[in-house]
Order: C-alpha cells, then structure tokens, then sequence
C-alpha cells in the first residue's frame, strides 16, 4: 500500500498534515523523528518534515540519510533547518511572522500549479531564512521575507516557511496534493471506509480468545470501536457505559436507546455520587480531570471484574486525542480522559482500533457500520463532561444550571436549523457574577458563555457565524428559563490561538 510519511519535530500542526493527505487519498501516518527508520519502507513514496516549537539552532536534526532519496516536503522550522545545516543562513526573532501573509510567487514550479498569486498562507515563526544553500533556489516570498518557498533539486526537496497544512492558509490542500501527486507520484486514492474488514481481521487477531470489555461513552468514536470488536468478537464483547453525573440532559437516555436500536450490548453503571464526591471544593482544570480519570478507574474496574476472564481494554482513541495529550514531540495541551490513565492501570491488554483515524474518518467507519446518522451527527462531547465546562468548583447546582442552558442552547439550533450546520455547539458555566435585573429588583447571577465552532477533525476551528436573530432567541430563553442567570456571551475565538473547549 502507498504509505506517506510524516515526521514530527513537534509542531501543534503535525497532525493536520496527515489529516490533509488523506483528503487528497494519500494514506498518511506520523512518526516522531526519532524513531524514523534508516530506510523507507516499501510503498513509502515521499515524506513531509513538520514544524517545530524549537528554534532551528536548538532543535532536533532532520535526519540527512533520507534528504536526496525521497520527495520531501519541509515544513516551516524543518526548511529553516535544512537551509541553516547545509550553507544557507537563518536569523533568530529579528523578523518574526505570526498570522496571515500575501504570498507572491516569484518562480514557476509544480508546487504552485492551480495556486493563485497573492493568496493567502498562514505563518508561525521566529526564525527566517535569509541566505539560501549552493543548489537551492527561491520560488516564493512575502512582502516581509524573501524565501516564503525554495526548491533543491539536488535533495528532491521544497521548503515553505508557512503552513499549508491549516485552513488559513487558502490554497493548501492544493498545495499538499501538487507535491504528493505531481513529485512524489502516488495514484492510490485510500478511503476509510476501505479499511473495515482489514480493522475486524487485525481485531480478532488481537483478540483470540478471552473477554473484551469497552467503556462506552455515548460518543462518536467509542460507539465505532465497539461497533468493530463486536463485529469481530461478537458474544466476547462487553459494553460498559458510566453514568458519570456529569453528562448532558437526557443524555444517558437517548444513548441507551440509540445503542438499543444498534443492537449493541451495553451495561448501565449509576457512579454520580463517587464523581461529585471526588470533585468536591476542586477547580483546577487538571485536576479534575486526573480526579475524574481516577474515579472512572475504580468504577469501571469495578464492573469490568464482575465479568469471568477479561483480557482485553477497547478504547475509542483517535488522532487529535493522542497528540493533544502529549503522545507525540509537542508539548501537552491538555490532557484528555480516554488516554489519561486507563491502560497504564487496568489489568487487560489496550485494544484502540480507532487510534490513526480523525473524527470525519470515524464518522465515514460509523455510516458503512450502520450508525445512524442522526447519531453520527451528534457534536463531540468531552471525557470529562460538563465537569471541563464549567469553570471553577463542580456542584450539583452548577450542573443543573449548565445542563438547562446547554439543552436551551442545542434545542435552538435544532428549532432553526443550525446543529448540522455547526461542528460542535455547548454552553460554558462561569466563575463570575454579574449585575442584572429581576422583575423590580436588583439580581446577582451566573454568566454563561456560547460556543460554536466550524471544523472537520477539531485541530483547527473557527467560530461559527451565528445569525443575531438565533443568539438573541437562544439569550432569550435561558435568561427567561434558567433561574439564576442574568448575562449571556458569545465566544469568538478561534483553534488556535485558543482551544475548543474551554478547559
């Protein structure tokens, strides 16, 4: 199979660069750069170097065995590196670039093809290249640098010193797709859904004999790696569901119901009582989520030992999980509760099919499975719960406040026809109070906070331009129906700079 590589030095971006090849077709997987092997493997037709947190003069080598074998692509701190290691020249913060830049080709090259001139590409970098390597040569600038892109023949090399890899940057996937189809020469056209049969052979193999059991959350992605080891294992599967006390309204019930009509086997376990208890007087983000990590460990083992011979764990997993959690080069963001202690703790073997696929992706599994769509369609919904979306200390109160603003928020985007028109809607409980007005009196209330955002794989997101009419109509019925809160706002920010959720 015709396999890409991407070797990560740590940038936040990494993943994306995999997620934009395989929108093209190209199968993508992402290696740290150390461990990289000496040689490609068979079907590895060309390689992208990302970026980096590191300057070029502190970071980690690109590894020159395999400069000159293999089209490569290098990616903002790697073409600094590659023009400072070979004879070229890289200055540190003198000119730094951070945001949206004209890009003005200056040279005909392949990378280009389809490329408008002065299009927009996103920049994030310290360091600039100023002199190039003997061979290299220039095919693009910005009105701030003069080696935005350059080309060397001799290394069968491209480096940007922008990202293509990111929405901001307009013309990118065209970009990606002119190098991995025009230099390097992959044909293969790989879809997902391709991959089931090829995931439930690899799943019974993995799991011969014994008990698997799968801490379901009523999600996207653990309902997909169910889905493909009952598939695969069959009356061997068990499937666990935790009542948290921290999911929305009517949650439990519509997930319950939707894995009932999906002929999933699954086991209720009520444990709100052990979760408020051990988040008590808590407000750090952190902690709560090592504390919520912890109770769901005990409560889960708990059940999972019931069952006579378990030896495996399945986890709904997935790319964005992995790397935001700090499994690759770059530092952690956050970390997230199906890779926070689980594995590491339990008794079974780690069974994460999910674990090299994106959202979309899951969602494609999810449909050839059978999923209904109305259930694929469901905006994400972190580990943690409501316990990451309101801010400060958790209490019965607080959650019944956010659960009543939430479903108000959500019930008006389906009333005017926005839920499937956004990827990911909720609402955020915050620390503070404010000044408002009850019928005659003075009042002193909650803020909470609105959050939609655009997005394919939730490594990048955008806010979502709401219509004032459906803001107003939302503001409207949780000031008029939510006793206790006397301000509602609305979120703009976008991923990056800051994260989609707010814890």
């Amino acid at each position: 199979m015709e396999k890409l590589l991407v070797v990560d030095f740590g940038s936040q971006y990494t993943l994306l660069i995999a997620r934009r090849a395989r929108e093209v077709g190209v199968y993508a997987e992402i290696v740290p750069y150390y461990k990289l092997p000496p040689e490609p493997e068979p079907g590895v037709k060309g390689v992208i170097f990302s970026g980096s947190y590191a300057s070029a003069s502190e970071g980690p080598p690109l590894p020159e065995g395999w400069l000159g074998r293999l089209p490569a692509l290098a990616i903002c701190y790697s073409a600094q590196w590659v023009a400072a290691h070979y004879g070229g020249a890289v200055i540190e913060g003198e000119r730094r670039e951070y945001g949206p830049a004209k890009l003005l080709i200056t040279d005909s090259s392949p990378l280009f093809a389809g490329v408008a001139q002065g299009s927009t590409v996103w920049m994030s970098h310290a360091d600039t290249i100023t002199a190039l390597p003997a061979g290299a040569h220039p095919i693009a600038a910005t009105e701030n640098i003069p080696y935005a892109a350059y080309e060397w023949p001799e290394k069968k090399l491209i480096g940007v010193q922008f990202h293509p890899e990111v929405s901001h940057t307009a013309y990118g996937p065209q970009m990606l797709e002119n190098f991995l189809r025009r230099y390097c020469g992959y044909t293969a056209h790989w879809r997902p859904e391709d991959t089931i049969e090829a995931l439930v052979q690899d799943l019974r193999a993995a799991m011969p004999e014994g008990q698997a059991v799968c801490a379901l959350s009523g999600g996207v992605d653990s309902t997909v790696a169910a889905l493909l080891a009952y598939k695969a294992i069959g009356e061997r599967f068990h499937g666990l569901f935790v009542d948290t006390g921290l999911l929305r309204k009517g949650e439990r019930e519509a997930v319950l119901q939707a894995y009932a009509q999906i002929g999933l086997p699954v086991q209720l376990i009520q444990a709100e009582e052990a979760f408020l208890k051990a988040l008590k007087g808590i407000t750090d983000p952190e902690e709560k989520r090592r504390r919520i990590g912890h109770v769901f460990i005990e409560v889960f083992e708990r059940a999972a030992r019931s069952i006579p011979d378990v030896r495996y764990l399945i986890q709904g997993t997935i790319y964005p999980d992995v790397v935001e959690s700090g499994a690759s080069v770059a530092p952690t963001i956050k970390s997230h509760h199906n890779v926070g202690g689980l594995p590491e703790q339990l008794p079974f073997a780690l069974v994460e099919p999910l674990r090299l696929f994106f959202k979309d992706e899951v969602r494609r599994l999810g449909q050839k499975l059978g999923v209904p769509e109305s259930f694929l369609q469901r905006h994400p919904f972190p580990g943690p719960g409501l316990a990451v979306r309101i801010l400060g200390e958790v209490t019965p109160e607080r959650l019944r406040t956010l659960r009543e603003a939430d479903a108000r928020f959500i019930e008006t985007l389906h009333e005017t026809g926005w839920y499937d028109r956004v990827w990911q809607a909720f609402a955020v409980l915050l620390p503070v109070s404010t000044v408002g007005v009850a019928g005659d009196n003075r009042a002193y209330g909650q803020v909470v906070a609105l959050r939609a955002v655009l997005s394919t794989d939730g490594m990048t997101a955008e806010p979502s331009p709401l219509p004032y009419e459906v803001l107003l109509r939302t503001t409207q019925k949780i000031l008029q129906e939510v006793p206790g809160i006397t301000r509602v706002v609305y979120d703009l920010a976008s991923k990056p700079p800051a994260t989609i959720e707010w814890e």
